[in-house]
């Protein structure tokens, strides 16, 4: 339930469309449904206007149905995402709940009108593009239509220059990057806007499978970038998320009167 979705609820109860009993039972489910195997958070688009979703390792094809069909189960409140599935997971989830679309290993339900912020996902080589693939099915799933820059990396910083007009316009930037991690800290010295570095596991055997870049992002000496863990395309497009949030749609405790 988001805080859309609570205005329409106490609307219908005003106007009769629904009555107290049956707000109240709706209002039961809001903070979480206990599934057994899982809690299902209802309650988290109220309270930080962002969707759960559903992290697919670790779990069967049956855990998957049943969780992602209890998010569906609230009409229309926000997407619902099925993250890194493998086969026999889509296959199970598909079954019991059409229209889910498969893109990078996401499974997305219900996606968010579109947003006009400008997002952009930066990859240093084209080893990178599994990780950058991810965070950019998961901003379109929220409603960004990211535009991707592939192939950029300092090891030809001219292909990152040719975009200066691009990364100076955008509202976010997403560089996605192994090795050393270098990107991040170029596209942080030119881009004014909020910039989330994805470190990478691709690199030689100093890479220490992104531990190198890592490290190399967190000590950029371009001050403000923001850095997620090793491969977390997902938490990229979740940070871009929480530095973009839709208009006043924040809900805020009224302050006590002064004494």
């Amino acid at each position: 339930m988001d805080l859309a979705a609570l205005h329409g609820l106490i609307d219908d109860v005003r106007t009769g469309a629904v009555t107290p009993d049956e707000a109240v039972a709706r209002l039961r489910r809001a903070p979480f449904a206990d599934l057994d195997v899982a809690r299902v958070d209802h309650h988290r688009a109220l309270r930080q206007d962002q969707v759960e979703a559903v992290y697919g390792p670790g779990k069967t094809p049956e855990q998957c149905v049943l969780v992602v069909g209890e998010l569906l189960s609230v009409p229309a409140d926000g997407p619902v995402l099925l993250t890194r599935v493998d086969d026999a997971q889509v296959a199970a989830v598909l079954d019991a709940h059409p229209g889910g679309e498969v893109v990078a290993g996401t499974v997305v339900w219900r996606r968010a009108s579109e947003r006009a912020e400008r997002v952009v996902v930066v990859t240093a080589g084209t080893a990178d593009l599994p990780v950058a693939d991810e965070c950019a099915a998961v901003l379109d799933a929220l409603g960004f239509r990211p535009r991707r820059i592939t192939d950029a990396g300092v090891a030809g910083i001219h292909r990152i220059l040719a975009e200066v007009d691009e990364l100076l316009a955008a509202d976010a930037v997403v560089v996605v990057a192994g090795m050393e991690g270098a990107l991040a800290s170029v596209v942080g010295g030119i881009a004014a806007c909020p910039v989330v570095a994805v470190p990478t596991s691709v690199g030689y055997g100093a890479g220490l499978e992104g531990v190198t870049a890592l490290l190399g992002m967190l000590a950029s000496c371009a001050a403000g970038i923001t850095v997620v863990g090793i491969d977390n395309g997902f938490g990229a497009a979740m940070a871009v998320a929480r530095a973009l949030p839709r208009g006043t749609r924040r809900l805020r405790v009224a302050e006590e009167p002064a004494s």
